[in-house]
């Protein structure tokens, strides 16, 4: 093991490698290899320890990571560009003071560092030159990943604001005090340079961390109203007596997203710097430009008001709305991972008294995670739909629960008492916790944080009631480590542990990423690991906190129980093993409690995650539809689309519907759907007999049907085409009977619907009907007159059979929606150039530039078809239950390729759907963003 000392010694030595390494171009393994060995002798020559092999690990591991750019909507209207022409006149000292703290102490993979500057750059030039005349506003939003790095994002583009003239950035930081300290300390840190809980000028008694703390870093003119103490926000007393000069050099605020303290921050600006508008009604600041920068801005600070939103906005809405309208020169930027909600901002809004709507009406830019990002992707796999790429496989860390239902009943009340002994699952979570905690201290990560999650109400009472019970089954837990009682031998018991579980997961990693340790070396850190665990109950009625700062030298392990407070934003150290049952379907919410995702350098073997099956696939969907969601984005960027383009697609999309705020809807509900542009596909299939031989019916009458009509043609692979088909046999011959299983995003009727519409103004009326079929299934079936090879494709769910239905991640291999285009026609080339553009300056897996594509696909090529023809892909796959009868029927699915219509909205179909629909086709939520726990 290595000691304290040691791994301040080798991560002193990996900055000082970092350093001497060139900036430009490819580092070759030799390069690498000779700067750590320079390294090693001048450190061994100081007295100092260090492994050459381990600082080699660490080094090769920061400069492999890549990242590839963001990309953006923009609508530069009313917009000057000016940072091109700026960059070289301002001196960058707040950015080039923040960029070193990153690279010498959070010791982060230079791309990425680099990265960071290009999209802070990139976001930074899409607001006003500060010190633009007149009035202007710029409005935008910052997507990124679940736990990817956002927080260092928006203090790099805070830095850059800074030293830019922006004399007021105010952050918005979440909805409880916790966040807003946690946040205020990263700020402090990257920022700041001081502690503000001991000084909030520049100019005061130097407590010096961060960036502030760097050798030689200069003392830069900044202050800060708001503190990193948990009741640090902004108060209207403390801002007097600090008797700060707005103006003369940049003040920064970190406070909650309260209407209370908005209007406090706003009454106090305006009351020290504001000038009397010319009508005599208000006064409004002219000469202090504004940035605010709203973290998690898709929670709270949308607009969810239902009596009167136009006139009566939400109170925290309105209060961001009005402090914004208090300036002449104002910017807001929003960032998120979940941007659904901000997406279905009306646009066009606008009030006299609040302003503007927070709709990011002048830029969107989505951020690419770095490759050595845990994101939902590799958690919960993936299955591609870019030919050139491999699916992404799911990492084995993820544990089906099934005996928890006992102890934690779903639909529990505030006055559930969980019995004393803890499930099987939840005992071996702690136990597993325990071992995670002791090899990452064999590995040398003694002084690292280390947490675990679990989360199985949202209810405080109860929560705190799992807290106590979480407690004697640790204090037991570590009396039997340090006592070793002889009639329940522990050692023996995490041993078994170890082997069965982590021993097989930890080979399936790559050794530089999972380091091996032998149970004798875990074993000699379990006492002292388990003797470091501590129990936290985090809620608002807690007086619990998670003190990683106040533990930032020996390192806190701790075990989180809570629910809301530990869903949004706020970040668990070092998180390994998630015990988690939180029931919600909404497609935000669950993201946003994938407090499991973000970076785990050296243990990403050793994480666990413990769930139910049903959330485990609700994380699959998610994740597919969340990719096609940002796949969407990137093709609209490639077509210079503007934000409100995106807003209207997403607003009346399936995948729109899927993932609006339903924990707003209460009564009946108007939902459009529209289908225009989009691929739906079935991924979900009902297994019950019935259904399957009801499916396989109906295809043979819709082949007999077609055969009748339209002459048949056959391709290479065996697949039957029919070509001039009109829209009325494909709803009336095939979707209005077809069987669909539980997917509200492949909803025949819904589709039928759509097709309907369509055909009102003049569209969708000549389709190509392809039956799919595989020159290399092992399975033959006749359908009609035709013998078809059965499709493979491999599921995604445990046990078809016990739960009646079978999922897959996709159905359609790329290349079959382009099959009803002409090769080398010039529907086929225009596609097949905006494919390769849309694909231009990507990068693969493996952070190399992908090929070219072959043929059209995705987005692109539906832009392309002409809005009267769309391609209907039927595949009959192969029965994935075990034990199959001779004569049972193939499952049967479908995609369908629709052209971009013309008519947009016109063609979407509206619905009123009741709260019965909602629970059935989208999940119930039990939590409400706006609502204290």
């Amino acid at each position: 093991m290595t000691s304290p000392t040691q791994e301040d010694s080798l991560q002193r030595a990996v900055g000082t490698v970092l350093a001497s390494l060139p900036t430009e171009g490819d580092l070759l393994p030799e390069e690498v290899a000779a700067a750590c060995d320079d390294v090693h002798r001048m450190f061994t020559r100081r007295g100092d320890v260090i492994d050459l092999v381990a600082l080699r690990r660490e080094v090769e591991h920061r400069v492999s990571v890549w990242q590839a750019p963001s990309v953006g909507l923009d609508d530069g209207r009313d917009h000057l560009e000016w940072l091109p022409n700026a960059k070289a006149t301002i001196e960058w000292q707040f950015w080039n003071r923040y960029r070193r703290y990153l690279e010498e102490i959070k010791l982060l993979p230079r791309q990425v560092v680099w990265r960071l500057d290009d999209t802070t750059d990139r976001v930074l030039g899409k607001l006003e030159n500060p010190s633009r005349e007149g009035r202007w506003r710029r409005y935008g939003l910052v997507v990124g990943q679940v736990q990817s790095g956002k927080t260092g994002n928006y203090i790099g583009l805070a830095c850059k604001a800074a030293d830019a003239g922006y004399k007021l950035i105010v952050i918005l930081a979440g909805i409880d005090n916790s966040l807003r300290s946690q946040t205020q300390l990263r700020v402090d840190e990257g920022l700041l340079g001081f502690d503000t809980q001991y000084q909030q000028r520049y100019d005061q008694d130097q407590f010096k961390i961060g960036a502030g703390a760097l050798r030689g870093a200069p003392r830069l003119k900044i202050a800060s109203l708001t503190t990193s103490a948990e009741k640090g926000d902004f108060g209207r007393a403390v801002a007097k007596n600090m008797n700060i000069p707005i103006g003369d050099y940049p003040i920064v605020l970190v406070i909650k997203k309260h209407r209370r303290i908005l209007d406090y921050v706003r009454k106090w600006v305006v009351e020290v710097e504001g000038q009397q508008t010319p009508d005599g009604k208000k006064k409004i600041v002219r000469d202090v430009s504004l940035l605010v920068i709203d973290d998690e801005a898709d929670n709270a600070s949308v607009n969810v008001a239902t009596v009167d939103p136009d006139t009566e906005p939400a109170r925290v809405n309105g209060a961001i709305r009005q402090l914004l309208a208090s300036f002449e020169k104002a910017a807001y930027v929003g960032y998120t991972a979940t941007p659904f909600a901000n997406i279905y901002i009306d646009p066009s809004a606008d009030h006299e008294k609040y302003g503007a709507d927070l709709f990011p009406s002048h830029f969107i830019e989505s951020l690419k995670a770095p490759s050595n990002y845990l994101g939902p992707e590799r958690v919960f796999g993936l299955q591609s739909d870019d030919p050139d790429d491999d699916d992404i496989e799911p990492l084995p860390i993820v544990r089906p629960l099934q005996d928890y239902s006992d102890w934690m009943p779903d639909g529990h009340k505030k006055d559930w008492i969980p019995p004393s002994e803890l499930p099987r699952s939840l005992s071996e979570a702690i136990s597993a916790f325990i071992l995670t905690c002791a090899a990452r201290q064999a590995r040398g990560q003694v002084n690292d944080h280390k947490s675990m999650l679990i989360h199985v109400t949202r209810l405080q009472d109860v929560q705190k009631r799992v807290g106590d019970r979480i407690g004697e089954h640790l204090q037991l837990l570590k009396d039997r480590i340090r006592y070793r009682d002889v009639n329940t031998p522990v050692d023996e018991e995490l041993r078994l542990l170890w082997e069965r579980d982590f021993v097989p997961t930890s080979a399936w990693f790559p050794a530089d990423q999972a380091p091996p340790v032998s149970w004798a070396q875990v074993w000699s850190e379990v006492r002292p690991a388990a003797e470091k665990v501590q129990v936290r109950v985090v809620n608002g009625n807690s007086s619990d906190a998670l003190q990683y700062y106040d533990h930032r030298r020996e390192g806190l392990s701790v075990i989180a129980v809570g629910g809301n407070k530990l869903s949004r934003g706020l970040t668990l150290e070092g998180l390994t093993v998630s015990y988690y049952l939180r029931s919600t379907k909404m497609y935000d919410t669950l993201l946003q409690m994938g407090r499991w995702f973000g970076y785990r350098p050296e243990y990403e073997d050793l994480c666990r995650l413990y769930t139910t099956p049903a959330l485990r696939d609700a994380y699959v969907e998610i994740t597919a539809a969340n990719d096609e969601l940002r796949a969407d984005f990137e093709a609209m960027a490639v077509l210079d689309a503007k934000p409100q383009d995106f807003g209207l697609r997403v607003r009346t999309s399936p995948a729109g519907l899927e993932i609006t705020a339903r924990n707003k809807m209460r009564r009946g509900t108007r939902v459009k759907v529209s289908y225009s542009g989009d691929m739906p596909e079935t991924v979900t299939f009902d297994m019950r007999e019935a259904a399957l031989a009801g499916n396989f019916r109906l295809l043979e009458r819709f082949v007999s049907r077609l055969d009748a009509t339209f002459p048949p043609d056959c391709d290479e692979t065996g697949s039957i085409i029919w070509s001039g088909v009109p829209a009325d046999e494909i709803v009336d011959g095939f979707l209005d009977e077809y069987i669909a299983g539980q997917a509200p995003r492949t909803r025949p009727a819904f589709i039928a619907d759509y097709i309907r519409s369509c055909q009102r103004v003049g569209e969708l009326g000549n389709w190509t009907v392809r039956l799919v079929s595989s020159t290399t299934g092992r399975q033959i079936k006749k359908i009609g007159p035709y013998e078809i090879g059965l499709i493979e494709r491999a599921k995604i769910n445990e046990d078809v059979t016990a739960e009646q239905r079978y999922r897959i991640r996709r159905i359609v291999s790329p290349s079959d929606e382009a099959k009803d285009l002409i090769v080398g026609s010039d529907q086929w080339n225009h596609a097949l150039d905006a494919t390769k553009k849309a694909a231009k300056g990507k990068l693969d897996k493996n952070g190399r530039e992908k090929k070219d594509p072959a043929f059209p696909s995705g987005r692109t090529l539906r832009y392309e078809r002409h809005p009267d023809r769309a391609h209907l892909l039927i595949y009959p796959l192969k029965n994935p239950t075990p034990y199959q009868v001779p004569d049972e029927p193939p499952v049967v699915g479908f995609a369908i390729s629709f052209p971009d219509s013309r008519h947009g909205v016109q063609t979407a179909t509206e619905y009123v759907v009741n709260k019965v629909w909602q629970e059935q086709a989208l999940g119930e939520s039990d939590f409400d963003e706006d609502a204290e726990e």
